[in-house]
């Protein structure tokens, strides 16, 4: 995680005293109740808020920093492997322009 963002948040956490709170599982859970609340912003089609779907990206995000924190994973770094998996289940020359699952391929 950036040091800048990681201190910050862990600042941030630190001034409420919530870091007992914080278990990987709550973390989870309100990775899980944010995305909900993003995808929310969606409902029905209609042309969603910016702002507020920006507020809610930031909500994910800022708990799957924090999870990743946590467990002393670096998002980075995380990021980077799952891509290498992915580009394997993936290949351009049978991917390119196509949505089909990997197993499909």
């Amino acid at each position: 995680m950036d040091d800048a963002i990681a201190e910050e948040l862990r600042a941030f956490v630190a001034e409420r005293e919530w870091a007992r709170f914080h278990t990987p599982e709550n973390l989870a859970k309100s990775i899980a109740i944010e995305a909900g609340e993003l995808l929310e912003e969606f409902q029905w089609g209609g042309p969603a808020e910016f702002d507020s779907v920006r507020d809610e990206l930031a909500d994910v995000l800022t708990y799957c920093l924090l999870l990743a924190d946590r467990l002393g994973l670096d998002p980075a770094e995380i990021v980077r492997d799952k891509l290498a998996k992915t580009r394997e289940k993936y290949p351009v020359e049978k991917a390119r322009g196509v949505s089909t699952k990997y197993d499909r391929l």
